[in-house]
């Protein structure tokens, strides 16, 4: 069994599709890589516009009261958000978006959450994004999701 170093930054496409010995083409793996980091310089917009989706979300729930179908909508963003951070460079809100799906992940708890704490973490990731704080190794990012971790595991 080989044991594998810690990381800084999010692992290579080559490691997330077989590792060392996968049976994809490096060349391949290779040309995906370029093409992801030429996209790279719209990934703050295309954060910005998911966020966006999020907050569209929370709003609905505010206006339509909390139903199965708004806090579905609202989960799914913040799902979506949660896949997506650490793509968009911004891994602090991958770990807020999953400590948010954890709080609302039960569909029927879902109907009696703490909306106080769903906007925490709403309010966390735009603040993450329009102060650009991308990791919890920003003394902030680390003070908030640490809060906002420790509010979602006394609620449990």
């Amino acid at each position: 069994m080989s044991q594998q170093n810690p990381v800084t930054h999010p692992p290579s496409l080559r490691l997330k599709v077989g590792g060392r010995f996968g049976a994809i083409d490096p060349s391949a793996i290779a040309k995906a890589e370029a093409a992801l980091k030429s996209l790279s310089g719209n990934f703050s917009q295309w954060l910005a516009d998911e966020v966006l989706k999020l907050d569209a979300a929370r709003q609905r729930v505010h206006d339509e009261g909390v139903t199965a179908e708004t806090m579905e909508t609202l989960y799914l963003r913040a799902h979506d958000l949660k896949g997506l951070g650490t793509t968009y460079e911004f891994p602090l809100i991958t770990r807020i978006g999953a400590s948010l799906c954890r709080l609302i992940d039960d569909k029927d708890k879902r109907l009696t959450v703490s909306m106080a704490l769903v906007d925490a973490h709403i309010d966390g990731i735009k603040a993450a994004v329009r102060d650009n704080i991308k990791t919890d190794d920003h003394p902030v990012g680390r003070v908030l999701i640490e809060e906002l971790e420790r509010k979602v595991t006394a609620a449990a």
